[in-house]
Formats: structure tokens, sequence, C-alpha cells
């Protein structure tokens, strides 16, 4: 492998971003971030850190311009400066028109419908009227179709009483499903056309934040539906013929159908755990792929668990982490915390990854190191 390897841009600064730069390190693989925060997780990591937003055309043209490979750590960039930078030449990974369709929810659930991607049925709307005029529809899901993300942009109708909450701009209704588990399926493919799959994990949601508070690996689902859900994510990612990291977020119904919910076409919440506990970890094998080098191995060293920490309620300001030694104590946990200097509510200051070998345990002990690492604030 080369060691003045090209440089490999970023576009993002956030958590996902400091966790790829911190595989890169390892192969002396330079690394470059716009980011519009001056204070985000990258700031201290990357080779060249540069401030300025990721919606502007110049600034990620003129940031794209001085790299060689660019990639994403979130979908919302400017897509036109992307696809300039591409006629010029530039590898630009996930591609670009790509990163358009995750933009808009409505064209993410029309592109599984036109390639036999099985998902919940739905409907779109243009506005709150049409969400009101399909009433007979609910109960449903109603999603924007731009600019929803972490339990953004999402509402759950039940009923015609819940009609008032729906948004009032181009969006979709998903069927409510009735789901046993709502699990996940990291695959990535290189330009090479090398393709390796990460075995499922199951998310469990906090109640309130719709966010992942656990995540367990393997998913507890019969081989059946697990080489089902596989299959899957490796058609979503062929069928988009894309290159790199794909997260594809499913649901298992009661009766064992497996169904899309919605993908990200990089690192993701669900694949942290992969850190400690498969032999190539999602940043690892997102860089592998982008960089088309060849793919890590993706099976799991042992059952894992990952928690999110999240900003406690009732707290904003300058970070205190309550716990930390106490877990640190015990066998098998790794934690992560993402370099944030200010917590405010559920916002995602970092993770805990836990390892045990008895997957009930694993589970108990989770739920006890959740209780104990609390994010708060030293105001």
């Amino acid at each position: 492998m080369q060691t003045n390897s090209p440089i490999l841009g970023v576009l993002g600064g956030g958590q996902l971003g400091r966790m790829l730069i911190q595989s890169a390190i390892n192969y002396n693989q330079d690394i470059h971030i716009l980011d519009p925060d001056p204070n985000a997780p990258c700031k201290d990591l990357a080779q060249d850190f540069t401030v300025g937003s990721l919606k502007d055309f110049d600034t990620v043209y003129e940031f794209g311009s001085k790299c060689d490979v660019i990639t994403v750590e979130i979908e919302s960039v400017n897509t036109e400066a992307l696809e300039k930078l591409e006629q010029e030449g530039k590898r630009v990974y996930p591609q670009p028109h790509i990163l358009r369709l995750i933009q808009d929810k409505r064209a993410q659930k029309e592109f599984y419908k036109s390639n036999g991607i099985p998902t919940a049925e739905f409907i779109l709307t243009a506005d709150k009227a049409e969400v009101i005029h399909n009433v007979d529809f609910l109960p449903a899901v109603n999603k924007l179709g731009k600019e929803g993300y972490d339990g953004r942009g999402v509402q759950v109708l039940r009923s015609s009483a819940d009609l008032d909450k729906a948004f009032d701009a181009p969006g979709l209704l998903e069927k409510l499903i009735d789901f046993d588990r709502e699990i996940a399926v990291t695959v990535a493919r290189n330009s090479n056309g090398d393709l390796e799959v990460y075995p499922s994990v199951e998310c469990a949601f906090h109640p309130t934040a719709n966010l992942v508070e656990f995540l367990f690996a393997p998913a507890e689902i019969s081989q059946e539906i697990a080489e089902q859900a596989s299959e899957i994510a490796k058609a979503v990612i062929l069928k988009l013929d894309m290159v790199g990291i794909l997260a594809v977020e499913m649901f298992v119904t009661k009766e064992g159908e497996v169904l899309v919910n919605e993908i990200a076409p990089r690192p993701h919440n669900s694949g942290h755990h992969s850190i400690e506990a498969n032999f190539t970890s999602q940043f690892e094998q997102h860089l592998r792929a982008v960089m088309n080098w060849p793919l890590g191995n993706t099976e799991l060293r042992c059952p894992a668990a990952m928690i999110n920490l999240l900003g406690e309620e009732g707290f904003t300001g300058p970070v205190l982490v309550e716990g930390k030694e106490e877990a640190l104590a015990e066998k098998g946990v790794y934690i992560h915390l993402y370099g944030k200097k200010i917590t405010k509510p559920f916002r995602k200051m970092g993770h805990v990854t836990l390892l045990d070998d008895n997957v009930d345990n694993l589970k108990k002990r989770a739920q006890r190191i959740k209780e104990l690492i609390k994010i708060k604030s030293t105001l």
C-alpha cells in the first residue's frame, strides 16, 4: 500500500468523521475535513480542517478540488458541487446522484418500489391537505420528504385526531408497521465491485427521543430471516451501484417479512459496535471501500451490545461525565466519547461497546451501564 496515498476529503466533521480518522491513522492516510462548526469533533484530529458550509456550492467545490477522493459523514451536502468535481475526475463516493436520492425520502421510497425492494406501502403527499384527504390510509407514519433526520420530520398519525400534526410540505404517508423488531444490516462495496456484508444487528429505540438507545449483535432472529435481510441489503447497494458503506434499516414483521425502512450511505449508529466486536470496523471498511482497498472480514468476534450515550434531560452546558471510572473497571467495556464540548438533552455525546460471550448477561449488563454512565453538565 502506498505511503503517499491520495488525500481523502470528508464532508462533515462530527463523530463519524472522528472515528473514520481514528481508523485512517493506522494507514498513514491523510484526511481533510470540511465542517461548519469551528469546534467540531474532528477539529484536532484531521490533517487539514476547514470551516465552511456543507451546502454552499463554492465552499464544497473549493474544498473538494484540493482532494483526490471525497466522501461524506452526513447526507445534507451540496450535490451539484460534488457532481462537478466528479465530472472533473475526482472520485466521489457515495456517488452524488445517490446522495441526492437519499436526501429525499419520497425518491428513496420510489426507488425501492421500482427496484423490487420490499418496503412498507406508501402514498406520496404534496401537503397537509393531501394527508387529510388520505385519512383512510391511517394509521401511518407521516415523513417529510427532505430535511428530516434523527427522528425529526417524522410523525405517527394513528387516527383522524392526529391530522393536525401532519406536515404541510412534500412528504409521504407510510403504513404503520406492527413489527416484531427493528434490525439493521451494513454492507460495503469498493469500486472493483467487491462486496462484504455484516451480520444483522437489533436496534432498541429511546421511547421519546426516537434515537437508538441500545443495539445488540447478533440480532435474535432466525437464520432464514438473517439470510433474507442480508440478501436485501446486498440488493440495495447493487441496485444503487454504490461505492462505500451502506446501513440498511429494516423492520421484521410478526409474520416474518423483512421490509426496508431507510438507508444511510455512510458509517451509521447501527455499526458503532464493530470497532471492538467485528474483525473490521465499519469505519475502516468505509475507508477501504472509498479508497478501493481490499475489503475486510466482517464476522463478529463475539456477541456485543452498543449503548448510546445521550445528553441527560435537564442539562445544557460544558460536559460532565458521571460513572466513567466505575464502568471502565468492568471486563469488555469500551467507552467512546466524541469530543463534543457542550451537552444538551438527547444530543449524541458518545457510545459504549460491551462484549460478553453470554447474550442474556450482555443485555443485563448493557442496562446497568446505561444507568451508570450519565452525560451531565458542570453548570
